[in-house]
């Protein structure tokens, strides 16, 4: 199923993934009380299969699930195409889990135990960088080497054939390709793709680019399009 973007004029609808029932019940409660829209489960198979047929802006996954583990739901998701943000939550907290979560495509990573404010900020923060809560795109399109990006279909193509790209993928090739040769810092990155308010992990930044890097360049280890400035960050051609 391939989830496309929501219509955000209703209450944000969460989808709470977590085996432990006080962990669970204490997030259920926290975000009903915000007027939130919230389910919940336990088991990683069940919300394989609810998700399937529902769609949900934001998804709080344990990274510890019986049927199926919030790594791989996760993974299954993205390689599904659905675009539900998620916030992995896990005990675990070297950068190692961090950097496992950034990878198979959450897009925020929090440690437990955690306080309720600083969940709700998480929450918060995520669900104003959804694909439709910004301003109007504008519509566009440019052509550097092989690649060309229709900005007003949302879509990007090389040597003719169109590239399927995440919708982060999608507007950093976007932002690199509107400023060439400019260099950007990870903060700067962030503060453009993921928005000033984003309080996840800086290394999402490195992660998206080599996903970007393996779908528009020839040799992804020796790249002719985006090249990393040592010591300052990232530069497109």
């Amino acid at each position: 199923m391939t989830t496309d973007f929501f219509d955000i004029s209703h209450a944000a609808r969460l989808l709470i993934v977590d085996h432990d029932a006080e962990t669970r019940d204490l997030i259920c409660g926290v975000l009903s009380e915000e007027d939130f829209d919230v389910k919940a489960l336990d088991n990683g198979l069940l919300a394989w299969e609810l998700l399937q047929d529902e769609e949900f802006e934001l998804i709080v996954l344990d990274r510890k699930l019986p049927g199926v583990s919030g790594f791989d739901l996760c993974r299954k998701l993205r390689m599904q195409n659905n675009q539900s943000l998620v916030l992995m939550i896990s005990r675990l907290d070297t950068e190692a889990d961090r950097v496992m979560g950034l990878e198979v495509g959450a897009d925020d990573y929090l440690v437990k135990p955690f306080g309720s404010r600083e969940f709700l900020a998480r929450c918060r923060a995520l669900l104003r960088r959804h694909p439709l809560s910004g301003a109007a795109p504008v519509f566009e399109k440019f052509e550097c080497c092989d690649l060309k990006l229709f900005s007003d279909e949302c879509r990007a193509s090389r040597d003719g054939f169109d590239i399927k790209l995440s919708p982060k993928e999608f507007k950093l090739l976007e932002l690199f390709m509107q400023h060439p040769k400019r260099v950007w810092s990870r903060d700067e990155l962030l503060d453009q793709i993921w928005g000033v308010d984003y309080i996840g992990d800086k290394k999402t930044v490195d992660v998206h680019i080599r996903w970007l890097r393996e779908k528009i360049e020839v040799n992804p280890s020796t790249p002719t399009k985006i090249f990393t400035v040592r010591g300052f960050g990232y530069r497109f051609c």
